[in-house]
């Protein structure tokens, strides 16, 4: 383990890394941003989901440096008369949630055609590859539009509350496997007849020990830099779902979905909420974004210089 540290403090990305002040940013306002998520029972000053904290005499307080405002609700409240910090940290919760399930989903999935598809060719490369060009042919927010307003006209918009995380994470995750798959087919194609992979087949050892053994360790790298891209896709995803109103009910809200509550409201003097749990999803997104823009140009070998 010790010697795992030294050798990545004596890596190429480390030292990249401690010279890119933007990367530095990103990284610790993304680790707050996450922290604040994971313990919000813990930090947020009200639970937002308990209808004991819930005054509909409170709705639209403004921020507590507006006149009007009360030193109980720093940044006001919403049109429910719920804290809008608290019911933003939880909500930045679900979202993440559901963006980093989603992406797990798509990565199980294509990481493991990819492999399939790359490693044995033919017709199976075909088979799956045609999968992957109809299933870009279409926008993967339409079809999460489609399957989601199906959900909601099926099951009624109050059942779907109960399932809509899970169900946002399938659908979304579903949605966006080519990328992966697409990523990781042309790596084992420049990895699968080389000479360590020969040796491996020489061995003895059958396609799915080399596969997952040999040839996938190899593939790493883009896979965790479109994994930090994907993240950010995801979680935007959710919040145009939410913002559609075929996402996280206003009961359960996401980012998205407190953006949407309060949009109607923006003109008529209750601006904050939308635009705060708005600026949360921006510095979410491009703090994500600009990581993972640090990881491919670091990882990328042509723009390696030793």
């Amino acid at each position: 383990m010790r010697r795992r540290i030294d050798n990545f403090k004596n890596s190429y990305l480390w030292y990249s890394f401690k010279k890119d002040k933007i990367a530095i940013i990103c990284l610790i306002i993304l680790i707050s941003l996450v922290a604040m998520a994971v313990f919000a029972p813990l930090i947020a000053p009200y639970n937002p989901y308990d209808s004991a904290n819930i005054d509909v005499m409170n709705s639209e307080i403004p921020p507590v440096w507006i006149e009007g405002g009360d030193p109980g609700f720093i940044l006001g409240t919403d049109n429910q008369g719920r804290d809008l910090l608290s019911t933003m940290i939880y909500g930045m919760r679900i979202s993440l949630l559901i963006g980093i399930g989603a992406v797990l989903l798509q990565s199980v999935m294509g990481i493991s055609i990819g492999l399939i598809s790359g490693y044995f060719g033919g017709r199976i490369d075909s088979f799956f590859m045609r999968m992957a060009d109809v299933q870009l042919s279409f926008s993967y927010l339409m079809i999460a539009i489609f399957f989601t307003a199906v959900l909601q006209a099926a099951v009624g918009v109050g059942r779907f509350g109960e399932i809509a995380v899970p169900f946002l994470i399938l659908v979304i995750g579903f949605a966006q496997w080519p990328q992966y798959a697409r990523t990781v087919r042309a790596s084992v194609l420049a990895e699968k007849n080389k000479e360590y992979v020969e040796a491996a087949r020489v061995a003895g050892f059958g396609a799915g020990r080399i596969m997952w053994g040999h040839i996938f360790p190899n593939t790493l790298s883009p896979i965790l830099v479109l994994s930090t891209l994907q993240v950010a896709e995801a979680v935007m995803s959710e919040a145009a779902l939410s913002f559609l109103g075929l996402g996280m009910p206003i009961s359960k809200p996401s980012l998205g979905s407190l953006i949407n509550s309060g949009f109607e409201y923006i003109f008529s003097g209750s601006w904050w909420i939308t635009i705060f749990p708005g600026i949360i999803l921006i510095v979410l997104l491009l703090s994500i974004n600009l990581l993972g823009d640090f990881l491919r140009d670091v990882l990328n070998p042509k723009l390696y210089k030793g």
